[in-house]
């Protein structure tokens, strides 16, 4: 058995979702296609697709399998590249995990103009806060915001963020600046859902429960009722910048501010990186670790603001 390329069709048949149209798009026999996978399958001990009449479906250690086969295969054209000499440009497809508005206001950016840099890569940005897995995913990058479990991902460190406290100067002006996170209770809060767990907002020596006039599920609406003076919100430095430096919002209790998160990338960190996630590596991290740094809030700046 010629296990690559059984990979190969394997993968195939992963991508189309049948064994029937990845013999369309492979130009072979449906019996050819259906015999390599089950030699594989012999070969592995395992089954690695659910089949039905109309379509597959990998089972756990298929989704595990077919992840080793996209790295191997990766790999292999990696090191005939190598081998060769020859240079040849980046190509393919490039799948890209990051938190919404991080990717909406810094990686899209960076991704537009690598594109215009390399004609032959195609990006899709996958902009989600919730936590994605690179290998069950099928996801080649991912932008992580906060501590990283200890795993065989590579990472990348971009910078840090906080966690900080805003409201529009105006309802500062009606119902005061809050000097300590006890004093959240007699205000009204928007809650962004993906920073306050279990209804509360943790500081660094305290945990308080404020009332949440407004439940919101993104980061971008809860800013927009802050400067539209509903009450105060929990969320990153970097996602209300633009908005502090302007004056639409101003930052509190900054001296009881949990430590800053870090900003990283992480890949799965094979031997001999793809081409294209190398070269997107290369050009995007300067790049991204400047945007991490101009979206910092200096603290100093933002106490100024504080005051109505």
């Amino acid at each position: 058995m010629d296990r690559l390329e059984a990979m190969s069709i394997l993968l195939t048949v992963v991508e189309t979702g049948s064994l029937s149209a990845a013999g369309r798009r492979l130009n072979v026999p449906l019996a050819t296609v259906s015999r390599k996978v089950s030699e594989l399958e012999a070969h592995l001990g395992t089954r690695l697709f659910n089949r039905s009449s109309r379509q597959v479906t990998p089972t756990d250690a298929g989704l595990a399998y077919i992840a080793a086969c996209r790295r191997i295969l990766d790999d292999v054209e990696e090191a005939e590249r190598v081998a060769s000499g020859e240079f040849r440009a980046p190509r393919g497809d490039l799948i890209v995990t990051a938190p919404i508005v991080f990717g909406r206001l810094h990686l899209a950016p960076v991704a537009i103009d690598f594109l215009r840099t390399y004609p032959d890569v195609d990006i899709r940005i996958v902009f989600s806060d919730q936590f994605v897995d690179l290998l069950e995913d099928h996801v080649d990058l991912a932008l992580r915001i906060g501590p990283l479990p200890d795993s065989r991902l590579i990472a990348i460190h971009l910078g840090t963020v906080r966690h900080v406290v805003c409201a529009s100067p105006a309802y500062l002006a009606e119902r005061g600046v809050p000097r300590h996170p006890a004093e959240l209770e007699a205000h009204a809060c928007v809650a962004f859902q993906t920073l306050t767990a279990g209804g509360v907002w943790t500081f660094k020596e305290a945990t308080v429960a404020p009332r949440a006039r407004l439940v919101v599920t993104t980061a971008d609406a809860a800013i927009a009722a802050a400067i539209a003076g509903v009450g105060l919100t929990r969320v990153l430095s970097y996602q209300i910048a633009d908005a502090v430096r302007s004056g639409a919002l101003a930052v509190v209790l900054e001296p009881f501010e949990p430590a800053p998160l870090p900003v990283s990338l992480v890949h799965a960190g094979e031997r001999l990186l793809p081409l294209k996630l190398r070269a997107f590596l290369d050009f995007a991290t300067p790049r991204l670790k400047a945007r991490v740094t101009r979206a910092a809030l200096p603290i100093a700046e933002a106490e100024n603001r504080a005051a109505p």
